[in-house]
């Protein structure tokens, strides 16, 4: 692999060395400089023979694309629309060296975010996410309804690497920041209608108009809704005679259609503009989301060692509830019965404890809702101040029967919600032609609280219902500074320090269904009450009996702490106006907690936060007459602390994180945009990412064989290590009808791992296949361009793939399921702009 790696990255810079050999005939051809950030603004990248530039604002301050010594992908509204791209996770599809995936349906509404290797999969609230993600700045805190709809967009901001001094903490991967357009006044809009396959239905439309000549307004709004394409099918129905009852009529067994799409959101902004010098933005959305929850498909079973969970007697779980590549059989809820312990073992005399039922559904519930302001002052021609606002909250739920078939594994009923507030001020300082600074200030706060009501069957030491109410708080305050620098014409050094102090407090809860404490999991709390801590006297089977302090597990806070530094530092230096060169280092960390999922006292494991150091060097080139754009980027990344997933705790099935291991973590990646020929736009991308672990750094608790549920040093990135994407279209003028437009799209993803799991002795490793992707789209647009309809079709060749695979083996759970991807679809649309 290192081998791999060195080649690929020689041919790389023989590439590099053989543009940048001809950028001084190409500069030459240009006679006008790359326009500036007003003008780059109103260019449309898809009307235009040039490579249209996109002013981001990652450092601060307004900056072309390519002056920016930062790793982006930034997304134009047009790209966006050509690509079929309506959701977040679809433009990171297209991204070098980024991963956003939808969960299956036992993680809700939620996503698994990376950027080079570094993120989360874990939607819990205890668990900080590590991609920071923004919305007009103003930053959301969980995975928890993050696969935003791309709804009237100005563009997409995708910074690679860590963030930690411009977007603070948690950004330890990378940033994702969407940039809703802002109103104009000019009365502008459009409408968008589309109809396809599985009865899509969708409407999206914006209206910009002027209050008074100082005050506009802008609204916009998306409905879509979809049939699932995962049958969800009654199993005695689909089986007669299988010795499981049905609960449909005979030759009707679909009960549902899964991983549908019932989505609403609306947005509305105020921009006030009393003055040159002051500005206000205030901005609200609501979104909600419900539909059938993720379709999944069981894949591979074993063996579970409990007799509480047989769907009748004498029908163990086995692959005869494999159902297919889009159908399973799953309940939505386990029936009341009996415990039955394993024979002749009853350790805590379980046996004969009453089961009760749990029931549910097959839908997911998201509804959130923000606001946030925006106000610019600007002090004087060299210092302006901005204050940014923001609070956001939601709630969801969602049931999910984790052994997706009648089998009585595990079934639970959640319910998260979270509201958070952030307030940010920035100072910001242009002090003549060759410096500028920020420095500003940072305080949020959030409140969750995981209610989530559990039956879990399959572990055979007592019976596992429980109900845990647990809320947790966090909160952050920051101080940080900025400064570019021009010690001479062509080249620019800038950097800049961010210190954080952030804590988190979570409450266990571990009750009944009727509200009492579980005396299974939580002994001393059912005897003692909630929240107790005191000295007891034990008898543990040793000499005597052995005084001890002992805690309750219901009531009890786990508490978190720590303060940060970060930094950075870039260099960059124009070779000549349209090829840039840089490099920098820079840190980033992910916050600490406590194990979320303990089943005793004993499992309330802390962890620290993770950290990264990335050394970073790149090229940023517009040549011949800015016809052609070709970024690269290569980095080195010393990630220590990693947050690992272990199954380390006493007792029980368990999830806990340790800081177990450090690794080292290499790769580029490489974008292009080109027009070679007027109405030609070709763009590509592709990346490489070689993850190590560093030789003796996982601790011992860690490694396999002491913990099979851990990592071993030889363990693959969870990451894909390969990944491209290519899309051209073609503009056809037919004059006075208009123009007709052909797009193509095609991403490809490498085998990625997906954790490990131990059947019997025998250590599996879990992976999600590569798949490659082809979307196509064609589009006609009349001659005044103001009314166009279009024809695409996702998933062109019907490709069958998965977005996650889950194994649950390892914990004698017996599932291992995984996700399907939509299968090849079909959509109409057509839009009206005015």
């Amino acid at each position: 692999m290192q081998y791999v790696l060195r080649t690929t990255m020689t041919h790389a810079l023989l590439a590099s060395a053989s543009i940048l050999a001809i950028t001084t005939p190409a500069s030459a051809q240009s006679s006008a400089p790359p326009p500036s950030a007003p003008q780059a603004a109103e260019q449309d990248a898809l009307s235009s023979a040039m490579v249209a530039d996109i002013v981001v604002t990652a450092q601060f301050r307004e900056q072309r694309l390519q002056d920016t010594p930062i790793s982006i992908t930034a997304v134009s509204a047009a790209e966006l629309e050509a690509k079929s791209q309506v959701n977040l996770a679809q433009v990171a599809d297209a991204s070098p060296n980024v991963s956003l995936k939808p969960q299956g349906a036992s993680f809700g509404p939620s996503i698994s975010a990376s950027i080079r290797g570094v993120g989360q999969n874990d939607f819990n609230p205890a668990y900080e996410p590590g991609v920071g993600i923004y919305i007009d700045d103003v930053y959301y805190p969980q995975l928890t309804g993050a696969v935003f709809e791309l709804l009237d967009l100005d563009r997409v901001e995708i910074l690679r690497g860590p963030q930690g001094t411009l977007a603070g903490r948690n950004a330890e991967g990378g940033a994702i920041k969407l940039y809703s357009k802002r109103p104009s006044g000019n009365g502008g809009g459009f409408v968008e209608v589309n109809y396809g396959i599985r009865n899509r239905i969708g409407i999206r439309a914006a209206a910009d108009f002027g209050i008074t000549s100082t005050l506009s307004a802008r609204i916009s709004g998306v409905a879509r809704q979809q049939e699932g394409f995962v049958d969800r099918i009654d199993y005695g129905c689909a089986n007669p005679g299988s010795g499981i009852a049905s609960t449909q009529p005979a030759g009707d067994c679909v009960i549902s259609k899964l991983g549908g799409v019932g989505y609403q959101a609306i947005r509305g902004i105020l921009f006030w503009e009393p003055s040159d010098r002051f500005d206000v933005t205030i901005i609200g959305d609501y979104t909600r989301d419900e539909h059938t929850i993720a379709g999944e498909v069981l894949l591979e079973t074993s063996t579970v060692n409990s007799p509480n969970t047989n769907p009748a007697p004498g029908i163990p779980y086995d692959n005869r509830f494999i159902c297919g590549r889009y159908c399973n059989y799953i309940g939505t809820g386990q029936p009341a019965g009996v415990w039955t312990p394993p024979i002749p073992v009853d350790p805590f005399g379980a046996a004969g404890t009453p089961l009760a039922a749990t029931q549910g559904t097959d839908r997911s519930l998201y509804q959130g809702w923000g606001v946030s302001g925006q106000i610019n002052y600007k002090l004087s021609d060299a210092f302006a101040v901005t204050s940014i606002t923001g609070y956001r909250a939601f709630d969801t739920q969602f049931d999910s029967d984790d052994d997706i078939s009648p089998a009585n594994i595990g079934f639970g009923r959640n319910y998260l919600e979270n509201w958070s507030f952030s307030q940010e001020v920035r100072l910001n300082a242009e002090l003549g032609d060759t410096l500028n600074g920020t420095v500003g200030g940072y305080y949020f706060k959030q409140k969750s609280t995981y209610d989530s009501l559990q039956d879990i069957r399959y572990v055979p030491v007592y019976p596992l219902q429980f109900r845990q109410p647990d809320p947790t708080k966090a909160d952050a305050k920051a101080v940080f500074a900025h400064l570019s620098w021009k010690p001479m014409e062509r080249m620019t050094i800038s950097g800049g320090v961010r210190y954080t102090s952030e804590s988190k407090d979570q409450t266990y809860f571990r009750l009944n269904y009727d509200g009492t404490v579980n005396a299974f999991l939580d002994p001393v709390g059912a005897v003692y009450g909630l929240s107790y801590s005191g000295a007891d006297t034990l008898d543990y089977n040793r000499n005597g009996n052995v005084t001890e302090i002992v805690r309750a597990l219901s009531g009890l806070t786990a508490h978190y702490s720590a303060k940060r530094w970060d930094y950075r530092i870039a260099a960059d230096y124009r070779l000549s106006d349209h090829v840039m060169v840089y490099g920098s280092v820079s840190t980033g960390f992910k916050g600490g907690g406590s194990n979320p999922r303990p089943f005793n006292t004993d499992q309330v494991i802390a962890f620290q936060p993770e950290k990264l150091i990335a050394y970073e060097i790149g090229f940023k080139s517009d040549m011949f007459n800015r016809r052609l754009r070709f970024n690269a980027a290569a980095f080195i990344n010393d990630y220590t602390d990693i947050q690992i997933p272990v199954l380390t705790c006493p007792g029980a099935p368990c999830a806990a994180r340790l800081n177990a291991g450090d690794a080292q973590v290499k790769g580029f990646e490489a974008e292009l945009t080109a027009y070679p020929v007027d109405g030609l736009a070709i763009d590509a991308s592709i990346s490489y990412l070689d993850f190590k672990y560093k030789a003796g750094s996982l601790s011992p608790a860690a490694a396999y064989p002491t913990n099979p549920g851990g990592v071993s040093a030889d363990d693959p990135p969870v990451s894909p290590p390969w990944k491209f994407s290519l899309g051209a279209q073609y503009k056809i003028d037919l004059d006075s009808a208009g123009s007709l437009t052909p797009r193509f799209d095609v991403t490809y993803e490498d085998k990625k791992y997906a954790g490990s799991s131990v059947i019997g002795t025998t250590r599996n490793l879990n992976f999600v296949p590569a798949y490659t992707l082809a979307n196509a789209r064609l589009t006609w647009a009349n001659a005044d361009n103001d009314l166009d309809i279009s024809l695409e079709v996702t998933n062109l060749f019907d490709k069958y793939y998965f977005l996650s695979v889950f194994d649950l083996r390892g914990a004698g759970a017996g599932v291992r399921k995984g996700r399907p991807g939509n299968p090849r679809e079909w959509a109409i649309s057509v839009k009206k702009k005015f």
